[in-house]
């Protein structure tokens, strides 16, 4: 079932700052196409932040190439070499550590965290999902939303607790389901919103935001 009342928040205009800019660590499996939304609303100074590292765990992950096009150092944390998920969220740690990260952004990250990684960054993590949250976490979200026959989809911005897809919401955006609508199709639709809200919800939960019940 999908939610009945949408939680979406305007996005502030211009979005809360700090006196020095957010650091943020980037997690991502894929093409980073959310962490080039952010940095573009960063380079427009739209985002008060900075990109202090990009992380990924997918050896030649497209998000190299994104991250090269905005000068942005890469580090590769192969998740196959980690015996854990323990180990590896250590090996993340250590990296984020280093660079001085204040907040995790996951930005397609298709590992689940340990309490590892969260302990290290309490209520510091954020992710954001392609779907309406509750409805249709975990995994081919946009896919369980076509089998459901639903008219309306979206995306979520959440903080990350030890469930997947569990933690208090910071910002949603609605998408409808058109009948001729293949999982390609609604996935573009739905990227345009995360490119969207992304940037607004890390501002928005690195200023203090109080997370949506």
């Amino acid at each position: 079932m999908q939610n009945s009342k949408l939680k979406t928040p305007p996005i502030p205009d211009p979005l809360p700052r700090s006196p020095q800019p957010w650091r943020l660590g980037i997690l991502a499996s894929g093409n980073g196409t959310n962490m080039a939304a952010i940095a573009a609303a960063i380079a427009t100074g739209q985002l008060h932040a900075e990109i202090a590292v990009v992380i990924y765990n997918n050896p030649g992950a497209g998000i190299v190439a994104q991250a090269e096009k905005y000068g942005l150092p890469t580090v590769l944390h192969n998740h196959r070499d980690h015996p854990t998920r323990e180990d590896l969220d250590g090996a993340l740690v250590a990296t984020l550590k280093q660079h001085w990260v204040d907040w995790v952004v996951m930005a397609g990250w298709m590992r689940r965290v340990t309490a590892v990684l969260l302990d290290a960054f309490p209520r510091r993590m954020v992710n954001i999902h392609p779907s309406l949250l509750p409805s249709f976490p975990g995994v081919r979200a946009v896919e369980q939303a076509l089998q459901a026959g639903v008219t309306v989809t979206g995306c979520t911005v959440h903080f990350v607790e030890l469930v997947v897809d569990s933690g208090p919401i910071i910002m949603q955006a609605a998408v409808p389901i058109f009948p001729t609508d293949t999982p390609a199709t609604l996935q573009a639709r739905i990227q345009v919103q995360e490119h969207r809200i992304y940037p607004a919800a890390i501002a928005l939960a690195a200023s203090g935001f109080s997370a949506i019940d």
